[in-house]
């Protein structure tokens, strides 16, 4: 089975698993999915969600967040570490917004990925479920993780996994398969101890032999 075949399978499989499979964060615009997907590199959605149920209360445009104190950013997002960093990105991507694109999170690729703290990642998930723009796969330690597993990829690059990705699945299936993959590698396929008796993937997964 080659990988255009194997990835072809999986999502077929994978469908019939969560097919409401879909973005873990709680937003209603695009800045706040912009803000929450900065704030949930290296952490859980679930954590973002109960830090942006207050956040995004108090801070509702580009503006407010610039002009806040970094200090007091700092504080409202410090349960979710790194969030020196984080508070920083934030601050440097709504000054960004303010400046160069009308206070407006961007509908473009090439727009979206000038932002501070915005690599490709971030860039898929925001324009692909705020604005239906789908331009490639985000690609999050999930899909990458099960990505290798399944032989879909021998890289560990973001970036390149995601060329891979798009050059064995169809336009179509691109946004789908990662929240499909992701959903997996919560609940079966896990970093520490996948569950391949369970998976309905290892008819299909060239690792589940050797795990």
């Amino acid at each position: 089975m080659d990988e255009a075949t194997r990835a072809k399978e999986a999502i077929k499989l994978l469908s019939k698993l969560y097919p409401d499979a879909k973005v873990a964060l709680n937003y209603s615009n695009p800045l706040e999915l912009l803000v929450a997907t900065i704030l949930s590199a290296r952490c859980t959605d679930v954590k973002v969600n109960q830090v942006t149920r207050k956040l995004f209360a108090k801070y509702k445009t580009p503006e407010d967040y610039v002009g806040v104190r970094t200090s007091a950013l700092r504080g409202e997002i410090r349960s979710l570490g790194t969030f020196r960093r984080k508070a920083a990105l934030i601050k440097g991507c709504c000054k960004a917004l303010v400046e160069r694109f009308d206070s407006t999170v961007p509908r473009t690729m090439a727009e979206i990925v000038t932002l501070p703290g915005v690599a490709r990642k971030t860039a898929n998930v925001v324009l692909s479920n705020a604005y239906g723009v789908v331009e490639g796969i985000a690609v999050d330690t999930h899909v990458a993780r099960l990505s290798r597993r399944l032989g879909l990829t021998v890289n560990k690059l973001p970036d390149k996994i995601e060329r891979d990705l798009m050059a064995i699945v169809p336009r179509r299936d691109w946004f789908s398969i990662s929240y499909l993959l992701i959903d997996h590698g919560r609940k079966v396929c896990t970093a520490r101890k996948p569950l391949c008796g369970e998976c309905a993937l290892n008819g299909i997964c060239p690792s589940a032999f050797r795990l």
